[in-house]
């Protein structure tokens, strides 16, 4: 039995479902562990089994992360788990080490530090004693960039070893397929993440401003993930509403479809200042053949290359943000159309899911003959 563990089912779901029907396809029984939410029946639905483990994402009460631990140690005992596959913050520390107490091999993904090797509070330095603990006994590491890995090695996290870089979580292809923007006159940008300040939103709202006043009705731009979210940086849907009635963005709410909004516009946006491990929405995107406009920061570098098929801008710099829209803004529909053909032609040489699934195949068949 493989375990799928993270801490929430709309992540498994939604971010490794072609993972999971690989394994079936392979001959492995699967068993996802994670919150039951509305995704968790969609989970069964494709052939595997579910287990409800409450874990609290953001939450430091370590009473909880105790009975986190306990509840994975015993999930993995019961289901007779040969090996786990953990991905989110969390579940790459609880779950290693409760796989460890049974000597079952843990591959894990670090996708994305967040703040967590940035702030420097007592939570924070906390959580890197407990990384730096349980990644040690974890099988394989795989890293969503070089930047993350270079860190974890450095500060002594993991042996270079069981170490190695994935191009991200990867896209698939064949759901995300070039689908050009309407030549219509009016730019369309787009914005998919969590609405959390720490993504670059209000940079975005704050370009959105200037550049709504300089070009009009030749600008939209929209926004699309969840409102409201338990972190410290997120925006309320007060925040937002008062955005959407002063006329500069559109929030789009959440979608299981984003194939559908994304082929709407002619470009996506994230000036994300947070440690990424390589956005899903940039993959996404560029594989529907759209420019990218983002950061040049962590793990969102890693998709563009500058005036080839999108810009980078300053992280937390309206300004420079400004200047890469308008950028596009300035461009012919065909240019356009041509900086999103190397998206796609990126996309698919670089970013292909089917590398990635094929990299778990191989890290699990390795820790079957270890067992």
């Amino acid at each position: 039995m493989i375990a799928i563990t993270a801490n929430t089912s709309w992540y498994i779901y939604n971010f490794r479902q072609n993972t999971i029907k690989a394994l079936i396809t392979a001959g492995y029984n699967v068993v996802a562990i994670a919150p039951r939410d509305s995704y968790s029946s969609r989970l069964e639905s494709l052939g595997c089994k579910f287990i409800h483990l409450p874990i609290n994402q953001g939450g430091k009460n370590p009473l909880q992360d105790t009975r986190a631990l306990f509840n994975f140690y015993r999930s993995f005992k019961q289901n007779s788990v040969r090996c786990v596959l953990n991905f989110t913050p969390k579940n790459n520390i609880y779950a290693t080490l409760a796989a460890s107490l049974l000597k079952i091999k843990a591959i894990n993904n670090i996708a994305g530090l967040g703040t967590l090797f940035i702030e420097e509070s007592l939570s924070s330095k906390i959580a890197r004693v407990l990384y730096k603990i349980s990644q040690k006994k974890a099988s394989k590491i795989f890293f969503q960039n070089e930047d993350d890995r270079s860190l974890f090695l450095q500060g002594g996290f993991a042996h270079e070893s069981i170490t190695e870089r994935l191009p991200g979580s990867g896209v698939d292809l064949t759901r995300f397929t070039p689908s050009p923007a309407a030549d219509d006159g009016v730019v369309r940008f787009l914005l998919i993440a969590r609405m959390l300040y720490d993504k670059g939103v209000g940079h975005y709202v704050e370009a959105a401003r200037y550049l709504k006043q300089k070009y009009n009705r030749n600008v939209e731009f929209y926004l699309l993930g969840f409102l409201g979210v338990n972190n410290p940086s997120a925006i309320s849907e007060l925040e937002m509403q008062a955005w959407v009635d002063e006329g500069i963005v559109m929030y789009l709410g959440t979608s299981d479809s984003v194939e559908e909004e994304i082929a709407k516009v002619d470009c996506m946006v994230l000036p994300s200042f947070y440690r990424e491990g390589v956005p899903k929405s940039l993959l996404e995107s560029g594989a529907m053949g759209k420019p990218i406009v983002t950061t040049d920061n962590v793990g969102c570098r890693e998709t563009v290359e500058h005036g080839v098929n999108g810009f980078l801008c300053q992280p937390r710099s309206t300004e420079s943000l400004i200047g890469a829209l308008e950028k596009v803004i300035l461009m012919t529909h065909e240019q356009r159309l041509q900086m999103g053909q190397e998206s796609r032609e990126k996309m698919s040489r670089e970013f292909n899911e089917e590398i990635i699934i094929d990299k778990y195949l191989q890290a699990i068949a390795q820790c079957y003959q270890k067992n």
